[in-house]
């Protein structure tokens, strides 16, 4: 498998297969720690910063990475808290786009 931080999302129109739990696995050993699978279909992650200013800070870096990357997350903000949740809404479960975004979100921190 290739680095996932040197691949790029490509459009999913729903004909891409969730992945499998066996491929979810090791997709995850390529992120960083604190991430976490929910149900096989979702990744989901939270930050903490040190301020509700540095917690925008990071979503706006996000926003960002997540227009070039033509992949969305769902981002909750609570003061100094952003929970960072990743799945592919065309399949209803997991793809390598999740986790490609995910390491990029990663390398923002």
């Amino acid at each position: 498998m290739a680095k996932l931080i040197n691949k790029k999302c490509v459009p999913c129109e729903g004909v891409t297969p969730k992945l499998a739990v066996e491929e979810i696995g090791e997709y995850m050993a390529e992120l960083q720690t604190g991430w976490s699978v929910v149900k096989n279909l979702k990744i989901e992650r939270l930050f903490k910063f040190n301020n509700f200013k540095e917690a925008i800070e990071f979503v706006n870096k996000i926003a960002i990475l997540a227009e070039e990357e033509g992949h969305h997350p769902d981002m909750d903000i609570s003061y100094n808290e952003v929970n960072i949740t990743i799945w592919t809404h065309a399949i209803k479960g997991l793809s390598e786009n999740d986790f490609i975004l995910a390491v990029k979100i990663d390398s923002l921190n």
